[in-house]
């Protein structure tokens, strides 16, 4: 599948469905999850804790509230139980489990970040390359328009260059 890098914050961003980097707890902490639920002018962060726990790379979605979206799906890349640290499976799986449930509420359009990196641990390139790679090999029915999201300009041009060798 088709897909584009952007620079920026997650909740500034129109789509369908947002995509939250969630632990399995769901709880809203910070980061892109933090920055969903001060913006989202809501219960965004009960709601979620409510469809909660889930396993290791499954997902929940929520209402997005004050988001210019229409959902925002939890994708639990991270465990909130032993070392706390993503893996490559998680992340792909997690990143695979949200581009389904997009696809289940019928979204033409999503927002990812890089999934299992900053509070996780994994490493951002390791990170960037799982995420790509499982969007790359995606048979999408409904979404027309994914972008994978890095908030800083130094992440951005690093997520570009494994998204171009990716593609």
């Amino acid at each position: 599948m088709e897909f584009s890098v952007v620079q920026g914050d997650i909740a500034a961003q129109s789509a369908d469905a947002l995509v939250n980097a969630a632990g399995t707890s769901l709880r809203m902490g910070s980061g892109v999850a933090g920055s969903l639920r001060r913006n989202a002018g809501g219960p965004i962060n009960e709601d979620a804790m409510e469809e909660g726990p889930v396993d290791l790379g499954e997902v929940a979605v929520t209402d997005a509230y004050e988001l210019n979206a229409e959902y925002v799906i939890h994708a639990a890349a991270m465990p909130h139980y032993g070392d706390g640290r993503a893996t490559e499976e998680s992340i792909g799986d997690a990143t695979r489990n949200a581009l389904e449930r997009a696809e289940e509420l019928g979204c033409a359009s999503l927002v990812i970040p890089v999934l299992g990196t900053g509070a996780a641990g994994f490493s951002f390139t390791a990170g960037a390359r799982a995420v790509c790679e499982e969007i790359a090999a995606y048979d999408a029915d409904t979404l027309r328009d994914v972008r994978v999201i890095a908030y800083s300009e130094r992440e951005a041009g690093e997520l570009e260059r494994i998204a171009d060798g990716v593609r």
